[in-house]
């Protein structure tokens, strides 16, 4: 694949402009890894960030980091959060193993602010859950007592979306959306996870090379499997006609709730194999954020490129 030096260095750009929102600067293996709409190789990547015409031109770099111009504050709010992470992931790590251990779990994975060490010092843990299929419900119930026992130890747990096995495959299909997925973390499951990216290849559309799971920081352990003990006994008791019954109550019972404390709310998606708790149109800002930035920078001054010269892929 052939594409221009002003292909990959909008394509660059647009990486970077998309994680401002965030306050959020990335280091050259973020830029390749995140990389919007084409597949570089990371020399490409490392080539384009050392030509003038990109750095310091349309992009500054200050350490390992690249950001916007005007945006060099954003390098110590990355430091900082990562900080706040260094100290939340054990609490994440421990409570992510927790539910893990209850009945018709079978994934966790960290989500959100947390996945990529960008975090306040009083933001909350966000998870994804895959669930038995028709027993999400139930499996919810079971992980909202997690969240109010954690809340007690002024630990914030947001378990705000929950997936059936049988349900995967995504419906949005966007930047968003793949981002999320491809940033998440998997800490049990394994196996479910892979399978939700195989199912899930349309993120290639938008982000090629974020093939597999996300590099972990040094302090979070590895993908762990799915603890056992306990939970055989506890999914029989309601892996049964009455258990189902319970299942189909218990969705009845929340989502009317849900749509009562929050009508309108677009980002929500509820049904017997999805709970996708997303009341804050938080996908919207950032999507809308992203393109005022990309309109901004398509009005300004781009570099001349020389007459035949392609850059390799």
């Amino acid at each position: 694949m052939n594409v221009s030096r002003a292909e990959i260095e909008q394509a660059i750009v647009n990486t970077v402009s998309y994680v401002d929102a965030f306050d959020y600067p990335l280091t050259l293996a973020e830029i390749h890894r995140y990389l919007i709409n084409l597949p570089l190789s990371p020399t490409a990547v490392y080539e384009a960030l050392n030509r003038r015409t990109l750095v310091p031109h349309r992009l500054r770099r200050l350490g390992s980091y690249y950001m916007l111009p005007g945006r060099d504050d954003i390098v110590t709010t990355r430091r900082q959060r990562q900080t706040s992470a260094e100290r939340l992931w054990p609490e994440a790590m421990a409570y992510g193993r927790r539910i893990a251990r209850l009945p018709f779990v079978r994934m966790v994975g960290v989500t959100g602010s947390l996945a990529v060490s960008n975090v306040g010092p009083a933001e909350d843990i966000d998870y994804m859950i895959v669930t038995a299929d028709d027993h999400l419900w139930v499996c919810r119930a079971f992980v909202i007592l997690l969240v109010r026992w954690a809340a007690r130890r002024a630990i914030t747990l947001c378990p705000n979306y929950f997936l059936a096995e049988g349900a995967l495959r995504l419906s949005t299909q966007n930047l968003y959306t793949a981002h999320e997925l491809t940033q998440m973390v998997p800490l049990f499951g394994l196996p479910v996870y892979e399978a939700m990216r195989r199912l899930n290849a349309w993120t290639d559309r938008f982000l090629p090379n974020a093939q597999g799971a996300p590099a972990l920081p040094a302090y979070v352990p590895a993908n762990q499997p799915l603890p056992v003990l306990g939970r055989g006994s506890l999914e029989a008791l309601f892996n049964n006609r009455p258990g189902r019954w319970l299942d189909q109550t218990e969705m009845g019972r929340k989502v009317s709730r849900f749509r009562r404390e929050h009508p309108g709310s677009q980002e929500a998606e509820f049904s017997a194999a999805s709970c996708k708790g997303h009341f804050n149109q938080h996908q919207q800002r950032t999507i809308q954020a992203f393109e005022r930035l990309v309109h901004e920078q398509t009005h300004l001054e781009s570099p001349v490129e020389e007459p035949g010269i392609r850059a390799s892929v």
